[in-house]
């Protein structure tokens, strides 16, 4: 394991991050806290309780899986894309790094941006609503889990994509719309039999319900079914780089 090279790897894309923090702090912080004053404060008036929760509190790590979700997929394409688009991959491909290396420095690093801005909307929520974290090791490994996978999965974006247009379609077309439908901000029981069943085929709701049983352990599905649903898209998410790996899919071309 050359640790030196993921060392280099994942310092140099923290330092680009570095250098717009403002930026990259401001906007999730000011977005999460339009969230709390439109959905807690104006709708949370009018619904009282979800599940023997406070509105405002339920919504809680629904908003941090919501930013936590788009910003591992933007952080990790743009930084394998980057490289493409100006053709510094190959100096990158041409040295003696594994691809394990270069997919360890890039992620590691996306999945670090991603974890600090939920942490910073963790702490900017207590300023809005009151709640408690029932589980924190569960938190913490849903947390982490979702920042990899979905690091995992902005890595093969960045690498499937031919120009920034491409960059941007399925974070907004795809991921997005599922987080705001799978439970991001109510309860799967408050809608009409036939949508519960239909919301039941969106991956993203295990990964909110999952994320909110370590709050407050209420759950739309079951826990169990929320971590294997959680592991598998990992699993699949290797799957996919391991035979980019392999291939050479868009790396050497």
């Amino acid at each position: 394991m050359n640790f030196h090279a993921v060392k280099a790897i994942y310092v140099f894309e923290m330092a680009r991050w570095w250098r717009t923090i403002y930026q990259s702090i401001v906007s999730p912080v000011l977005t999460t806290s339009l969230y709390f004053v439109v959905f807690g404060s104006a709708i949370g008036s009018r619904i009282a309780e979800v599940d023997g929760v406070g509105y405002g509190a339920f919504i809680v790590p629904g908003l941090i899986m919501l930013s936590l979700l788009t910003q591992s997929i933007s952080y990790a394409s743009f930084a394998i894309y980057f490289p493409k688009f100006t053709g510094t991959i190959y100096e990158l491909l041409s040295s003696p790094v594994s691809y394990f290396e270069i997919l360890l420095g890039y992620v590691g690093a996306s999945a670090t941006k991603s974890i600090l801005i939920a942490v910073i909307i963790l702490c900017t929520a207590r300023l809005f609503v009151d709640f408690e974290i029932a589980h924190p090791f569960w938190m913490a490994f849903y947390l982490v889990l979702t920042a990899i996978t979905f690091s995992m999965m902005g890595f093969i974006i960045g690498i499937w994509a031919d120009n920034f247009e491409k960059l941007q379609v399925i974070p907004l077309l795809i991921v997005t719309p599922l987080v705001f439908l799978g439970g991001t901000f109510y309860s799967v029981s408050m809608l009409p039999p036939f949508w519960q069943k239909i919301t039941l085929f969106n991956p993203v709701l295990y990964l909110v319900n999952g994320f909110r049983w370590s709050f407050y352990e209420v759950s739309d599905v079951s826990i169990t079914t929320s971590t294997i649903m959680i592991l598998s898209f990992l699993a699949a998410c290797i799957g996919i780089v391991f035979w980019i790996f392999k291939t050479g899919y868009k790396l050497k071309t």
